[in-house]
Order: C-alpha cells, then structure tokens, then sequence
C-alpha cells in the first residue's frame, strides 16, 4: 500500500531524528503513562509503532517484558541500538493493522504518537482488541483533529506538507467510535495543548528550503483565528513554535 511506502521511507530517512525529537522523547504523558496502567513486572506489553522507543523504554523499568514493533526495519534497528542495555525489551517489524501475534497475548497494549500514519484505524483498533487479554489496558496517545471543520482541514493539510507519510490526524469523536465498536471501554482520557518547537518541527521530516518556505507561508497566511487556536508564536517575524491538539486515552477490554 502506497501510505505504508511513505511512512517506511520518511522514517527510514529520520530515525535518529525521532530518537532524540523532544516531542518524543519528553512529555508529562510518559510518566503519567505509568501511573495510569500501573504495569507490574509479571506483565508483557506490547509498544506498537515504537520509533524511537521511548514508551518501551519506560514501560522496561516497572513491567516484566515488552515487544516493542514498528513497521520501519530501519527504525526499529536503530532503536534497538540505543536502547541496547535493556535487556528485557525484544523488537519485531510488525504491521499495527495486521500483528504477528497470538489472540489474548498481552496484558498492556500502548501507541504513542503514530497512528495518524494508520490508513485503517478501524483495523488498527481491532488488532489491539484482539492481542489484548481479557480485562487487558489499552493506553493511546496521538495527535487529534479540533471537531471545527476549517480547523481540522488546516491542521491535516499543514501536517501532510510537512510529512507526506501523515494519513490523518482524527477527531476525538471519531476515535471513541472505533473504540466502542471493537468493545474497548474509556476508563480515562485527557487532551491537552502540545507545544511544538518550530524549527525541530520541521526539519524533522524535511531538508528543502522550498519546502520549508511552503510551509511557513501556509502558516503565515492563515487567518488571525486558526493562528490563535494554534497558538503561533513569532519572534522578528519568524514562527518560533505552534501547539496542536493531543488527545491521551486509557482503554480496557
């Protein structure tokens, strides 16, 4: 599928970037994270889409063994290596609409930051159900759409010419949708305004001053309103940092 090429590309090309982005790297939600699974280290979990490991490497101090997957072999290689000390992560290329794994094998299941790549969050979803053990947790973190339409349009639209792996980021509503259907009931949730550095941001996924130009002027011609919402910070006359929606969620089966 043409979506998953993209992401396996993009990431490929900027696996080291997605190690050290503070915006995966850091966050209050990592050790709230903790706090909300409350892991014990007779538990297996199950990180899916795992970039540059942090939510693995995390979950390694409190539980007894975690897969961490992605569907970039680049990645997940690059990742093993910086996380290579911890001996009781293990790392598989796995697809997180299609797992290579058991029905009932997991006791956590948790995606931080990546399903906006997912072309099928419905499959997605009903993956994470199904390697879920009964009464298992589900902890979800990803970038959302505001439910204003103009507002939606101009973040996905901004997100895909920044990154042309991006598929969509959805609307809360649409994802308590999905959960519902595939019998995942919400025990917690949390959204939150995500301040993002502009210059990291950016140079995460591109290396054209063209592009990079096309994507300052979609900002800066934006009008007042959907620059307010976004919280546009400028500094003589440069965007300095932007915040998005994030929508943190705890899930059981």
């Amino acid at each position: 599928m043409k979506e998953k090429d993209h992401v396996k590309e993009v990431f490929s090309k900027n696996k080291e970037a997605y190690v050290s982005s503070s915006t995966h790297s850091t966050g209050s939600d990592l050790p709230l994270m903790i706090e909300w699974l409350k892991p014990k280290s007779t538990m297996i979990a199950l990180d899916i889409a795992t970039g540059g490991g942090h939510v693995a490497k995390q979950l390694s101090r409190h539980i007894g063994k975690v897969i961490a997957t992605d569907l970039t072999e680049e990645m997940l290689e690059n990742t093993s290596r910086h996380l290579t000390s911890i001996n009781n992560i293990s790392y598989k290329v796995a697809d997180a609409e299609n797992l290579p794994f058991d029905d009932h094998s997991f006791d956590i299941v948790t995606c931080r930051i990546a399903a906006h790549h997912f072309p099928n969050p419905d499959l997605f979803v009903q993956e994470v159900a199904r390697v879920l053990k009964q009464d298992g947790k589900f902890l979800f973190i990803d970038n959302i759409a505001p439910d204003d339409h103009a507002l939606d349009r101009f973040n996905n639209t901004l997100e895909k010419m920044r990154d042309y792996s991006h598929v969509r980021s959805r609307t809360i509503l649409e994802w308590k949708s999905i959960f519902a259907d595939f019998g995942l009931s919400i025990e917690k949730e949390k959204n939150r305004k995500k301040t993002l550095p502009y210059q990291e941001w950016i140079k995460r996924t591109l290396d054209s001053k063209n592009d990079m130009n096309r994507v300052e002027k979609f900002i800066l011609e934006a009008s007042d309103e959907i620059k307010e919402y976004f919280q546009v910070r400028m500094e003589d006359g440069c965007i300095i940092s932007f915040a998005i929606d994030e929508w943190m969620v705890l899930g059981q089966k």
